[in-house]
């Protein structure tokens, strides 16, 4: 399975994976799953990211395949 960039995007504003990791208060092994594409972004975790990267890396992106469903007022925006 591919990289999987937002993540990879997110961890590059954020200075590395660890101080992704360590912003969130979850380990490491975590965060590079995500980043591997192995396991989705939680939605929670998602908001948060979105908030730590000043929206460099927004909730759409980090849930391509559901953030309609999850974020419905997101669905106007560009």
């Amino acid at each position: 399975m591919p990289d999987f960039q937002p993540v990879r995007d997110a961890c590059e504003v954020m200075g590395g994976m660890t101080k992704l990791a360590n912003k969130l208060g979850i380990p490491v092994p975590v965060v590079s799953g995500w980043a591997a594409g192995t396991r989705p972004v939680p939605i929670i975790r998602c908001v948060e990211i979105e908030e730590l990267t000043g929206g460099e890396v927004t909730r759409k992106q980090l849930r391509p395949h559901d953030w309609w469903q999850i974020w419905p007022e997101l669905r106007g925006e560009g």
